[in-house]
């Protein structure tokens, strides 16, 4: 590779606004299907270890098998609750994530990227945190399609990073703030199907709002989402993950296994109930 090629690359690097080494852990093999609140503690206790400094920035990639997380207006719905058990009933984890957004359906073919990265200022830079999740995105399918970013009328989880193609949403961006650190969460619907799942979010409001046409929840129209199998025909995750994987250790991410969260089991596992009790709050 030539001298100015090498620059290059390293200059795309670093306009990612990655730190130069950082921790990379892939859990999408081992597929996580109990308290779906599991990952997201995961996320809160390791962004307080990121803020102390104890712990390398980290890139946390995962899966669940069936799951339904809502944000916090959701659960102010008059009727959250019968609509958490109705999903329930049909074996979905149910909870309130501590992020921002609203209502995501999770499944196997739901990718879940956490970008966990120190912030030892307190520096509120929301823009370029989002900024940064969709120019990753955007490079691990560079080789496979161009994606776009704005809101996507009629998606769920609706905001300004819904990332598309063709008009029709994919990936949606939620951000989560500590005094010292921050976590920048994507959902990445890479196979199944997309356009189902959005039906399920629309039936989820439909029960949890009594049938309200109108108020502060997403009017989803599910033919406004789609997965990037439906979109581009890609069959396997592998097909993200690989070029996903390539990026990040480009950019100076040091692969770690799960036995990397073993010194932090317990304080995962206290969290858990710190976060149902706190955001979920069911009668």
């Amino acid at each position: 590779m030539k001298e100015n090629q090498v620059a290059g690359k390293d200059r795309s690097m670093k306009e990612l606004q990655l730190p130069s080494s950082f921790h990379l852990m892939n859990a999408c093999q081992d597929l996580y299907q109990g308290d779906i609140l599991y990952p997201f503690a995961v996320d809160e206790v390791l962004c307080r270890k990121i803020g102390e400094g104890s712990v390398p920035p980290l890139v946390h990639i995962w899966r669940h098998q069936k799951a339904f997380v809502l944000g916090l207006r959701d659960r102010k719905l008059p009727n959250a609750e019968d609509a958490m058990a109705w999903l329930e009933a049909q074996g979905y984890q149910v909870s309130v994530r501590n992020s921002g957004g609203a209502a995501v359906p999770l499944a196997p073919g739901v990718l879940n990227l956490s970008l966990i990265l120190p912030n030892p200022q307190g520096v509120m830079e929301f823009h370029q945190d989002f900024e940064t999740m969709f120019q990753i995105i955007r490079r691990a399918l560079a080789g496979i399609t161009a994606i776009s970013k704005g809101e996507i009328k009629g998606s769920y989880c609706p905001g300004d990073f819904d990332l598309s193609i063709d008009g029709r949403k994919f990936c949606g961006i939620a951000q989560r703030r500590q005094t010292k650190a921050f976590v920048v969460q994507a959902f990445i619907v890479v196979t199944g199907d997309g356009t189902q799942m959005a039906d399920l979010v629309r039936q989820f409001y439909q029960v949890a709002t009594g049938g309200q046409q109108k108020g502060a929840f997403p009017a989803v129209e599910p033919d406004q989402m789609a997965s990037l199998e439906q979109l581009v025909g890609l069959e396997t995750l592998d097909q993200f993950m690989q070029p996903l994987m390539d990026l990040f250790s480009a950019a100076g991410g040091v692969v770690v296994d799960s036995s990397f969260l073993h010194p932090f089991e317990e304080e995962i596992r206290d969290a858990i109930p710190m976060l149902r009790s706190r955001y979920e709050r069911r009668g």
